[in-house]
């Protein structure tokens, strides 16, 4: 292994929370708010009106960017900037899930720019430095509230890229699981496939890093498929909820990186699928995770899978490491597909093969993805061919 820095300058408040905390923490970079969220749901369980009263009465001004939508596009972000600019904003506030985070944090950084914020997906262009973000979280998932990185859409190319840049990380986020109680089924078994997919990009992997990162790792894993049947069927169990928001930020915010090298294979595939079709992140990711796992398993491979299925979903030591890694890719279907009740097909989401090749194409930035296995574009059309 070789020598790496960890540095998560992000602030977290973790669980019931009276948000009496909120408005001291953004007076700290400013009084000029954005609020950004999505529909209404924030209105109707009281959050929104809990939110504007606290800031309201220590003197912060609102502006609002509602409306953001899954799978954002770059013109919300284009919006927000155009906002903060003729209003003066100082703090960016993103109250919801992933999609709002990811959103707040481009906005944020657009805002410095003289340039469209696209050129920083398209062109790989500058971030020179950003307003300070600040998270309120009301569903598990994404963990956008404890690290660097941002997905945005382009609806007009097909194009949807991530990426990370030390300025977007949030001063502070809030985390209290009573907010997602009254999220569905659908999304929450969504967001806890979207916390158990960061874990297995990084956990499949060849480098030798620390022992510890896997333990981690493994630990996370085995908390979700804990967890999430609980809070599936009790939306109310704090402890359930409790323990997937914990597990969100862990998951992405570099802690279990080490000096790994990584490559995100399978979000690369799913990021193309949700770009062309209005599919959610989580089913999608579900999908294309288990065909990956399968499509890479070779005597290569296999030892991390046989490590993977010991360890996470305790299968007998005594078995071959081929049948273990068979019988843990195996649990880990079911666990999607009949315990979440996620869909298992892209068929089944209204995709078609119409777009492969070039979805393959974008994946690969027409070379290759460099991860647990080299994937060509030849070979992540092969793993879409086996997700229909």
């Amino acid at each position: 292994m070789h020598s790496f820095i960890y540095d998560i300058p992000t602030k977290l408040f973790f669980g019931d929370l009276d948000y009496s905390q909120l408005s001291k923490v953004i007076k700290q970079y400013g009084n000029n708010l954005l609020l950004v969220y999505g529909g209404e749901s924030i209105k109707r369980n009281g959050l929104y009106e809990i939110i504007v009263e606290t800031c309201l009465q220590t003197g912060i001004d609102i502006s609002e960017l509602s409306g953001v939508r899954p799978n954002p596009d770059i013109r919300t972000v284009r919006e927000g900037i155009v906002i903060c600019r003729e209003k003066g904003i100082e703090v960016v506030l993103a109250v919801g899930g992933g999609s709002v985070i990811d959103v707040a944090k481009w906005i944020a950084a657009g805002v410095y720019v003289d340039f469209d914020p696209w050129d920083f997906f398209s062109k790989w262009a500058p971030v020179k430095k950003a307003l300070p973000i600040i998270t309120v979280v009301t569903i598990s998932g994404t963990g956008s509230e404890m690290d660097c990185s941002g997905v945005i859409n382009n609806c007009e190319t097909n194009d949807k890229i991530g990426r990370s840049d030390y300025h977007i990380f949030p001063k502070a986020s809030f985390l209290d699981p009573n907010l997602t109680k009254t999220v569905n089924r659908y999304h929450t078994a969504c967001g806890a496939i979207d916390i158990f997919s960061h874990v297995v990009e990084v956990y499949f992997n060849l480098n030798r890093d620390l022992d510890m990162f896997d333990c981690v790792m493994e630990s996370i894993m085995r908390t979700v498929l804990k967890y999430a049947p609980i809070a599936l069927a009790d939306p109310t169990d704090y402890e359930a909820r409790a323990n997937l928001m914990w597990s969100a930020p862990w998951a992405i915010n570099g802690l279990t990186v080490g000096s790994k090298k990584q490559s995100w294979s399978s979000h690369k595939i799913e990021h193309q699928l949700s770009a062309y079709y209005p599919i959610t992140h989580g089913e999608g990711i579900a999908i294309i995770m288990i065909n990956w796992l399968k499509y890479c398993l070779n005597e290569k491979t296999v030892h991390k899978y046989a490590q993977f299925g010991k360890n996470v979903f305790s299968i007998q030591a005594e078995r071959s490491e081929m049948a273990i890694a068979l019988e843990s890719i195996s649990r880990l279907e079911t666990f999607c597909f009949e315990t979440l009740k996620l869909r298992r097909h892209l068929s089944d989401l209204g995709v078609g093969t119409d777009y492969f090749s070039e979805m393959a194409n974008k994946a690969c930035f027409s070379t290759a993805i460099n991860g647990f296995i080299t994937l060509k574009p030849e070979d992540v059309e092969a793993i879409l061919q086996m997700s229909l």
